[in-house]
């Protein structure tokens, strides 16, 4: 079975490569430590520190396989490449509500770097596939939950 493709902006990439590299070189040895100290207490069968610990020792290991695994299938979008004719990943978008007359900008990426509070949405979201591959001037209906929403592509860059 084929793995899911990764994408990335160079800046995700080197986010989770650090943060890669903090969980497989201090928080091993920090948890580790914890394990270690919570031993030294005595009866392990009914000692929260060591139950904590070991759970903290899970998780990161958990973590750090699904980073490498992420890194792996990793595809690096090229910033230099992103043009400015069409919407496409890496590209930042400036869009009007047409409804309100709100004006909003995202920038769209894979949906591990998705952060809609910076201003990044993914090219999986509803807003994200309705505007991928649209030109400015462009308008584009999304359908949500609330029902729907119409933009006009005021900016590509």
């Amino acid at each position: 079975m084929k793995e899911k493709e990764v994408i990335l902006t160079l800046e995700g990439l080197k986010k989770l490569e650090k943060e890669l590299e903090e969980l497989k070189t201090i928080r091993r040895r920090e948890v580790a430590a914890r394990i270690k100290q919570a031993i030294e207490f005595g009866d392990i069968s009914e000692n929260s520190e060591y139950e904590d610990a070991k759970n903290e020792q899970a998780f990161i290991e958990g973590r750090i396989l699904t980073l490498e695994q992420m890194l792996r299938n990793a595809r690096v979008i090229d910033d230099e490449r992103t043009g400015t004719d069409e919407v496409g990943l890496g590209s930042t978008v400036r869009l009007k509500d047409l409804e309100f007359g709100d004006e909003v900008e995202y920038t769209i990426v894979g949906s591990v770097e998705a952060d809609p509070g910076a201003h990044k949405i993914s090219n999986e979201s509803p807003v994200g596939k309705a505007i991928l591959g649209q030109r400015k001037g462009s308008v584009v209906e999304v359908s949500v939950p609330a029902g729907l929403l119409k933009y006009q592509i005021v900016d590509i860059r």
